[in-house]
């Protein structure tokens, strides 16, 4: 980096904005990243090894795909080094959230992961689904969700980039990117680490890295890691025996609940576990100066028991659904399984045409296969004062409601198969950049999944659906440019595009079982419950239940649903996004930037299924009428401007960043209106839409419009001492969107003292019917706490016999969030994680040989924070970050 001339000042609005920042006792949380442990080359204002730093060193970052200064590069994007990840004990891409500005990432089912950067995000975590926030390793794209669990490890840094990318980053995406760059193979040195991390809930994580240099041409690197931990609930065997003789239901010493996987398990295999490990095996040889070869083949396998939604035992208190029990104690009839591995293989070839034209060919072929088993209702049963059914069953059955959930969801089989191309030329002159290329994306999916709820009204009879997928493709192709252009010395201008085709097809797609309640097909002819309203007449109790019926019993358990529904489709979009930039140089250390850009995710369909349920539709024809229930892509345009300074004789870095972004058609994946049904009688008062059959699918909604602001900075204010943090603002807001139906725990809202729900839209427009519309202008997109900021900080003491002594400590607060568009303020029914901060500190010890050892806590007030939400008719159940967690780390380099 080039020193700034003495005769050159940072802008007035610099010093003042430095000055408000540092004088703030609130101050904002997140330093820029130290360089990495590999102990890179010396840069430019940054001292040699073993004194301290009078200057910040240098950042480079991958963000416009030319390597370039951060705080140079037009473009919104947060570096964060291995040694930042691992000091805030960050393993994987869930770590990350709340950690930079407007960054939240939820855990979601079926091991999916929900990143959401500035509101946008994606819920649909399914074959079909795509993410918002498009996830990056080595720069190539990694298509399915489930990947952004593969742990981080031994990597350069990981690159944050906010707002949409509809240029030069793998397939389009909405939110922003998230790219990890691994650790390349070094030709300057042989060199070696071991690291142990103990801590509590019996947590053991051993890395290991390894770096051979063959010759100043040849180099390998061989890193691994391994975690195990035991899940910190309190977990318990569900034998749940319903006993409400008002009803009729009598105990009689037989779980009601399945039993057929209700095993003992220890705490290391308690859901919130984990037991992963992780390999990356690379290659590097230099062909010639000009001609480079990386090669890497990376194994990522996950073997822990999941996660499983668990009351919010705060909101609970004081109604007739407390909690009984502790907060964390969870009764489990299936033991979370999964076997989940991700075989990735990566190539870079760079030829160095010249010192100013470079060409680039990447490859990544990635085979992900997962079997997962999880309990979907976490043994929450509806309490007595719900349950409104009553024993016996008259012939007609009883649809009040039942005593007993049992719900599972099973992923038997499946295989994710993916080939990434990006070919690209780069230019990097004197008053012209460039990047140009082609991108293609093929990707193969095969999955076998189901759904069972055991226990259903009328009868108490179990159903399932069966969702048989051999081959669902999708084929993504681009072709791509960005130019900046300095026209005149202190200005450079930005023109980029992108056009981009999608394709997605499904072939030889079926659909086994059906979610009709009044069949006994569940029970493939093994159990007869006999007939409904004569004597002897009982649906099945938890140990009838046999593996011959449902999804283990294979696709042949399913033959009395009678033929499976048959999917064949394809669809295919078309969509050009670009990016214009403007750039004024304000000295040698400052930059301000405007750019205007658009971002587009493609649409999509669902499984071919009957919208009438099974009934008689009231508009068109009588049924079935099938439908894929396709939707159309969602865009986002996306507006921001800039500052970016090095200043206090680049002892303060500080960039900041204004930016407002319109988001249309967003995809929302959930139960949606598909058909209104004739039914025979009125609906009762406990079900008032009876009549409406709902689908789960991905619908296009609303208008949104997000503006924002973004601070982060780094302070140096002596050698020894790092000050860094960040501050974020957004406040989006819907703008249109007139079908929402505002259905989040109706049956409890009165009770609580929340309004109660509207009632389901009988008028004659056909959009709305069933709805119950609510008028949601100005909510809130989920996910987005206004405001997020904190501070961290270190000091080091060095000693005379060469050991260096660094405390840290790092503060990090964020506004309350909400998870639904609803945004219900409530003391019992919220859909709200409440305002928050956690502490996280650690005390480190160098020693002047080959070891280091920190002691470390993270979230010392041990503040219970959710990260995802939902409804469960009566109280709220989330997925819940981790609690306190005390651990040593110790450290060999050689």
């Amino acid at each position: 980096m080039k020193k700034r001339p003495s005769d050159v000042r940072p802008s007035g609005i610099a010093v003042a904005v430095a000055a408000v920042l540092l004088g703030c006792a609130a101050a904002p949380v997140m330093a820029q990243s130290a360089a990495g442990e590999d102990e890179p080359p010396v840069a430019a204002g940054q001292a040699s090894a073993g004194e301290a730093k009078a200057t910040l060193e240098t950042v480079r970052v991958s963000a416009t795909r030319l390597e370039s200064d951060l705080l140079k590069t037009p473009v919104t994007v947060t570096a964060v080094t291995q040694e930042a990840l691992t000091r805030e004990g960050v393993r994987d891409v869930r770590g990350l959230s709340g950690k930079m500005p407007n960054v939240q990432i939820a855990s979601g089912p079926d091991s999916g992961v929900q990143v959401s950067i500035r509101g946008i995000g994606a819920n649909n975590f399914t074959e079909i689904g795509d993410p918002a926030v498009g996830l990056h390793v080595a720069g190539l794209y990694s298509p399915r969700p489930q990947g952004a669990l593969a742990l981080m490890f031994d990597v350069d840094q990981v690159e944050v980039l906010r707002g949409p990318q509809g240029t030069l980053f793998g397939r389009n995406s909405t939110g922003g990117s998230i790219n990890i760059i691994p650790a390349k193979p070094r030709f300057d040195s042989t060199f070696g680490s071991a690291e142990l991390d103990i801590g509590s809930y019996n947590l053991r994580q051993l890395n290991l890295i390894q770096n051979i240099a063959v010759n100043d041409r040849f180099a390998l690197r061989f890193s691994a890691t391994k975690v195990e931990r035991d899940g910190w609930i309190d977990q318990k065997q569900d034998f749940t025996d319903v006993n409400i003789p008002e009803r009729g239901f009598i105990a009689d010493g037989i779980p009601d609940v399945d039993q057929r996987r209700n095993v003992k398990v220890g705490r290391d295999k308690y859901y919130y576990n984990r037991d992963e490990w992780a390999l990356r095996l690379a290659a590097r040889y230099a062909f010639s100066d000009k001609v480079e070869w990386l090669v890497a083949y990376e194994k990522f396998q996950n073997d822990g028991a999941g996660q499983v939604a668990m009351k919010d035992c705060g909101q609970a208190a004081g109604t007739r659904f407390a909690c009984t029990g502790g907060k964390w104690d969870v009764n489990i009839n299936v033991p979370g399984r999964t076997d989940m591995s991700i075989d990735t293989v990566r190539s870079n070839l760079n030829w160095f045409i010249d010192d100013a034209n470079s060409l680039e060919y990447n490859v990544a072929f990635a085979v992900q296969k997962r079997f997962q088993i999880a309990d979907d209702d976490g043994g929450y049963h509806e309490i007595p004062s719900q349950v409104t059914a009553t024993l016996p069953v008259p012939a007609e059955g009883d649809w009040g409601v039942w005593p007993v959930r049992d719900n599972t969801s099973i992923t038997l089989d499946s295989k994710y198969k993916s080939f990434v191309h990006e070919l690209q030329f780069k230019h990097q002159g004197e008053r012209l950049s460039l990047v140009s290329g082609l991108f293609w994306m093929r990707e193969k999916n095969q999955i076998d999944y189901a759904q069972e709820q055991l226990v259903n009204a009328p009868f108490g009879y179990p159903v399932s659906q069966f969702y048989h997928q051999p081959n669902r493709q999708v084929d993504a192709k681009a072709i791509f440019s960005q130019a900046d252009w300095r026209f005149a010395p202190s200005w450079t201008a930005t023109f980029g595009a992108r056009y981009s085709r999608d394709e997605k097809t499904d072939r030889g797609g079926q659909v086994y079982g059906g979610w009709d309640t009044e069949s006994t097909a569940y029970y493939n002819g093994l159990y007869n419950p006999g007939t409904p309203g004569q004597p002897g007449f009982r649906a099945h109790n938890g140990r009838e239940l046999t593996e011959r019926m449902g999804p283990f019993g294979g696709i042949g358990a399913y033959k009395l649903w009678g033929p499976p529904a048959e999917n064949e489709h394809s669809e295919s979009w078309r969509k050009v996004t670009w990016r214009l930039g403007l750039t004024k140089n304000l000295s040698d250390d400052e930059i301000l930037f405007a750019s205007l850009s658009t971002g587009y995710k493609a649409g999509g369909f669902g499984d071919k299924d009957d919208k009438c349920g099974g009934k008689t539709c009231i508009d068109g024809p009588a049924g079935p009428q099938y439908t894929f229930f396709p939707y159309k892509p969602e865009t986002v345009t996306n507006f921001e401007i800039g500052y970016k300074g090095l200043l206090l004789d680049q002892r303060l870095s500080l960039s900041v960043t204004a930016f407002y972004s319109r988001y249309k058609d967003m995809q929302v994946t959930g139960d949606f209106y598909a058909a209104k049904v004739h039914v025979e009688e009125p609906c009762p008062d406990f079900n008032p839409t009876c009549d409406i059959i709902k689908k789960w699918q991905t619908v296009n909604v609303g208008v949104v419009n997000i503006p924002g602001v973004e601070v982060e900075f780094d302070y140096l204010p002596t050698p020894n001492t790092r000050i860094g943090g960040f501050f974020s603002y957004i406040n989006s807001k819907i703008k249109d969107y007139p079908t929402f139906s505002d259905e989040w725990n109706c049956g409890v809202r009165e009770e609580f003292g929340a309004p109660p729900c509207p009632a389901p839209y009988s008028g004659p427009n056909p959009e709305l019917a069933g709805r119950q519309i609510y008028d949601i202008t100005g909510h809130h997109l989920p996910m987005t706490p206004k405001f997020t900021a904190g501070v961290n900080a270190s000091h080091t003491f060095k000693f005379a016999n060469g050991y260096e002594l660094v405390p840290w400590v790092s503060v990090k607060w964020q506004d309350k969030m909400y998870f639904t568009l609803r945004n219900l303020d409530n003391a019992h029914v919220s859909d709200a994680q409440e305002a928050y901060t956690t502490v996280d500190a650690s005390l480190s010890l160098k020693s002047p040989s080959i070891w280091r050892a920190e002691l470390y806590v993270l979230n010392a007030t041990d503040k219970m924070s959710k990260n995802w939400a939902d409804d469960a008719g009566g109280f709220i159940r989330a997925y819940w970050n981790d609690p306190r967690t005390v651990g040593l780390r110790l450290r060999f380099d050689y």
